[in-house]
């Protein structure tokens, strides 16, 4: 029997970047939970295949809904759509966002631009539009989705570093703004995991070179991030806010 702190029925979760990859298996976690889930990416038809294997596995409502969060209006639209639907939000996870590396001598503007257009104002406009329909219910639970690299610093990394440190910032302010109206703000870090992306650079020198600097040795399966979404979703932690929870196999203690 689940236990009743951990149960997410009756719960509406929006997922942005829920599509693929460590956003894909959030969404199963919160909808294997008994949350009903609406997935945002920028193409619909990624966002349908998942909706409806995610819905066939567990039995709860998946709604897909294409909307790109750098964009103000589309944002609004995004969640007019998701309350049309579902009536509430409880859950806002902000994961939708871009890696890679570049030498700050070759960064350019518009890199720079990309990074923290998806990185960091995506989070912070998905928040302040979902925040205004939690408000209203004096209820409500965001997760940013930052990285090992909000703490721990690597070459080439400046600007996917500078948005997640960032991410945990803002975070910390909205926990601090936001509790008033009961709304729960977090971070939730993950370190290095082995995804379809990145499976076979860990067979590699350079991968295996990051490996021998985690403390257990290996990567994370996507798998093991999902007890973590589900406890940062649920009531679980009702009287925890502004906290940076590191899920990286050890590796934050080190860098």
């Amino acid at each position: 029997m689940t236990s009743p702190y951990f149960n997410l029925s009756g719960k509406t979760a929006i997922i942005t970047g829920g599509s693929k990859g460590l956003g894909e298996q959030m969404a199963y976690a919160l909808a294997e939970s008994g949350a009903d889930v609406a997935l945002v990416s920028r193409t619909q038809a990624d966002l349908d295949t998942v909706s409806a294997a995610i819905h066939a596995a567990t039995g709860r409502r998946v709604i897909g809904v294409a909307a790109n969060v750098t964009k103000d209006a589309e944002i609004q639209a995004m969640v007019q759509a998701v309350m049309a639907e579902f009536g509430r939000i409880d859950i806002l996870i902000n994961n939708a966002g871009i890696g890679g590396t570049t030498p700050v001598h070759d960064l350019s503007e518009e890199e720079w631009d990309r990074f923290m257009n998806l990185n960091l104002k995506g989070p912070v406009l998905c928040s302040k539009h979902v925040g205004v329909e939690m408000a209203k219910r004096k209820q409500g639970n965001i997760i940013n989705v930052s990285s090992l690299f909000s703490k721990i610093v690597a070459r080439y990394m400046a600007a996917y570093g500078a948005t997640k440190a960032a991410l945990v910032s803002f975070t910390r302010t909205l926990a601090l703004e936001w509790a008033r109206d009961n709304i729960r703000v977090n971070a939730l870090c993950p370190g290095y995991f082995d995804t379809p992306m990145n499976h076979e650079f860990w067979g590699t020198k350079g991968g295996k070179g990051i490996i021998s600097k985690i403390p257990m040795q290996r990567v994370g399966d996507p798998k093991e991030l999902k007890p973590a979404i589900i406890f940062l979703a649920s009531d679980a932690n009702t009287f925890m806010t502004g906290t940076t929870l590191f899920v990286d196999g050890g590796h934050s203690l080190v860098g």
